[in-house]
């Protein structure tokens, strides 16, 4: 602490203001929080994450870490615990900390660990939502959404209570994190979340029901010798009822890894199919939401193709991961993409183990 610059009192200079308020409560406080915690980490040769500014990575020869901050809960990840051990010593000399161990919970999320696999549980979280929607006995329902579902900002009459659906929606929206089956049609129910209808509200507890029937569900993630980067992208063409614009999905393979999906809808209206595929090919390959003419998507995933960076082949529909992300499925389409996308029932384990 110190007296604000060009208001020190040249009587007390090392006096400080008497605050009235916790320093925690105030507006200046996270952004002053991230400031400290990132130049200590700066210091010791850690770099930001482009793609994250939570994300810090350290790199020295064959030493590797990653740190993971979310306000003062930190994730290490370290190649050996020599240097997690090291790094852990040094980030005392600057800050209380306390050592939890090995990973099991962070933010909502379970982590179940064995030498065979991780398993990412939100269930906890799940029942809280359901709790709170007063919808904890309800039916499940299979899939979370219907395969003709039209939803449109001016269907039927306005829902009575819109701070419960948009609470409701935005807990939904974490719990994507482990659960990308429903990231299509949480983002469905989010675009109508300034103004509500009934209709709105019962696509909601469509998801709910889904969820009550599949709350023990969670994603897979499994040692895996392939570092080949596979990624399904589509687009469907002038969906939105109100717009007529397109929602671009992709997801992500890292061997045998499910690790990143999207499912948005386009900025700007595509005036063809094929102007929205390729769209939703160059929002796959870099964040590319501001291009205004297809011209520009056309040539730029023209140009990783001929650098070889990226390979563009047809992938037939009963094979379409993305598709999960973009329309409402078939009960045993849904099914069957959900398992490959790894989110599946926790592995049974032996009684005593």
């Amino acid at each position: 602490m110190h007296q604000p610059p060009g208001f020190v009192d040249k009587r007390f200079p090392g006096h400080v203001c008497r605050l009235r308020k916790a320093l925690y409560g105030l507006k200046q406080a996270p952004r002053a929080w991230y400031q400290r915690f990132a130049n200590f980490l700066l210091q010791m040769g850690f770099v930001i994450a482009k793609s994250d500014n939570s994300l810090f990575i350290f790199r020295h020869g064959k030493d590797m870490a990653y740190l993971l901050l979310y306000v003062d809960d930190i994730v290490l990840v370290t190649y050996s615990n020599l240097l997690r051990d090291r790094i852990i010593s040094h980030l005392r000399t600057g800050f209380p900390m306390t050592d939890l161990g090995p990973l099991n919970y962070f933010l909502g999320i379970v982590v179940t660990r064995t030498p065979s696999y991780m398993f990412l549980s939100q269930q906890k979280y799940a029942k809280e939502i359901l709790e709170r929607a007063g919808m904890a006995s309800c039916k499940p329902a299979a899939t979370p959404v219907e395969t003709q579902s039209k939803l449109s900002a001016e269907t039927g009459p306005q829902f009575h209570d819109p701070t419960l659906y948009r609470s409701l929606a935005g807990a939904l929206q974490y719990l994507t994190f482990a659960r990308p089956d429903i990231a299509y049609v949480v983002q469905q129910v989010c675009l109508f979340m300034h103004d509500p209808k009934q209709a709105h509200y019962d696509a909601l507890k469509r998801i709910l029901r889904y969820i009550q029937g599949s709350i023990d569900h969670g994603l897979h993630l499994y040692p895996s010798s392939s570092m080949h980067l596979i990624t399904y992208t589509d687009a469907d063409w002038g969906r939105c009822l109100d717009t007529r614009r397109s929602t671009s999905s992709y997801c992500c393979f890292l061997g045998d890894n499910f690790i990143s999906w999207s499912s948005k809808r386009q900025p700007t209206l595509s005036k063809s199919s094929a102007e929205a595929k390729y769209r939703g090919i160059a929002n796959v390959v870099v964040e590319h939401q501001r291009t205004k003419h297809i011209e520009m998507d056309i040539h730029f995933v023209r140009e990783k193709v001929a650098l070889g960076h990226v390979r563009v082949l047809h992938v037939p529909s009963h094979y379409q991961f993305a598709d999960i992300f973009t329309k409402g499925l078939s009960r045993q389409l849904f099914l069957e993409f959900r398992s490959s996308l790894s989110v599946r029932l926790p592995p049974a384990t032996t009684a005593g183990v």
